[in-house]
């Protein structure tokens, strides 16, 4: 379809509501939260709304899905960060959502404050035209590339990882931060020292399962998905989905039917084993997904195509000694990288390349934290396809 018109993508993305979704990690998970809320608040007109739910987030997995549904007038879209800036321009979205910003396939982004500029540029250049952008108020550079923007609905989303924000995108100046307190009755705080950047005041906050909208009523989501990072995109999704005209009671209702988000957090067995499917492809995924293993056995399976990106040095900057005492299995084409990293994180571990072997070590229940490409395996191995 791109080919025989190269404008398709342009003319699919008119006359309707749109509302996307973008950032380095929970794009998918939030997408299908935010469709949720709406669908809810839809009723029986749900069928008006459209979007590309398996995370095909590029030019043509947007148009794909705007193309099979011609007729409806809302549409949630993920958008991979290079497209953000396209999708702005071309789209004029009513609202979009920024989750965070960090290292994610360095060999295709190579650096994140070029990708925040062009997120400033966009909304600037869409001036009043341009989206109303829910957005993490935890995130220095989401913080500044919404500089641009003509309105800012701010969240405090709890975030567990900065070692990306070390530096003002604005003037290169060290970012102090000040953490919340355990009880959350205190939120953190952040800022420049060398410029006027700082953390806005949120409006919607995240405190440790519960969310507190902008009235300060308190609500528990109860997500079918676990992690406190679910619950901070549950939050982005609430107030994007309050931004687009769905009740916060209706939302949340909606919200609580999510359950695996194209195959994320889903269940698969492999023979003897029932295994639990995670994703995570980058330092700030592993983070918030490794406190939330709850087995005793793990696989870990590492890959580095160029859906992925190639450069795995990121394994570096992930607390893989959360795993000691842990039985661990690693197992993917890029498995040697991971088991040296392991040895000096002192995590006893076994290696099997074979991923489908890999699978069968375990009997019983076990987690599987995988990159992108052996995650879209495990569900095939898994029956998940």
């Amino acid at each position: 379809m791109e080919r025989l018109d190269p404008r398709s993508l342009e003319k699919l993305l008119q006359g309707r509501r749109i509302a996307m979704v973008s950032g380095t990690n929970g794009k998918t998970t939030t997408t299908h939260l935010l469709a949720a809320a709406l669908r809810a608040g839809l009723g029986a007109a749900a069928d008006r709304l459209v979007t590309n739910a398996d995370g095909a987030n590029l030019h043509y997995g947007i148009a794909s899905a705007l193309g099979q549904k011609p007729d409806a007038d809302i549409a949630v879209l993920e958008t991979d960060e290079r497209v953000v800036a396209d999708v702005v321009r071309m789209g004029r979205p009513e609202v979009m959502v920024l989750l965070n910003f960090s290292r994610d396939q360095l060999d295709r982004h190579h650096e994140i404050t070029s990708m925040g500029r062009a997120w400033r540029d966009a909304l600037e250049a869409a001036g009043a035209d341009g989206p109303v952008v829910v957005a993490s108020a935890e995130e220095p550079l989401i913080v500044w590339a919404c500089r641009g923007a003509r309105k800012v609905i701010w969240v405090d989303t709890q975030s567990v990882w900065n070692a990306d924000s070390a530096l003002c995108p604005e003037c290169g100046a060290r970012i102090e931060r000040v953490e919340a307190d355990t009880d959350s009755s205190t939120p953190g705080r952040w800022w420049c020292t060398g410029c006027s950047l700082a953390k806005p005041t949120p409006t919607w906050r995240v405190s440790n399962e519960v969310i507190v909208d902008p009235e300060g009523t308190i609500w528990h989501p109860k997500l079918q998905v676990p992690g406190q990072f679910n619950v901070s995109n549950a939050a982005c999704a609430l107030a994007a989905a309050d931004l687009m005209g769905v009740g916060t009671s209706d939302a949340i209702r909606g919200m609580r039917t999510v359950t695996s988000p194209a195959g994320r957090f889903a269940t698969a067995t492999f023979g003897d084993t029932e295994a639990r499917l995670m994703l995570a492809k980058n330092p700030a995924g592993w983070a918030e997904a490794l406190p939330i293993l709850t087995c005793d056995d793990v696989v870990l399976a590492i890959d580095s195509v160029a859906a992925d990106g190639k450069d795995v040095s990121w394994l570096w900057d992930v607390q893989f000694e959360q795993l000691v005492g842990k039985n661990v299995v690693v197992t993917g084409p890029r498995c040697g990288d991971l088991s040296v990293r392991l040895l000096y994180a002192g995590v006893e571990h076994r290696v099997q390349p074979d991923l489908s072997q890999a699978m069968r070590m375990h009997s019983g229940r076990i987690d599987v934290l995988s990159t992108y490409t052996p995650f879209q395996k495990l569900r095939k191995l898994g029956g998940l396809a």
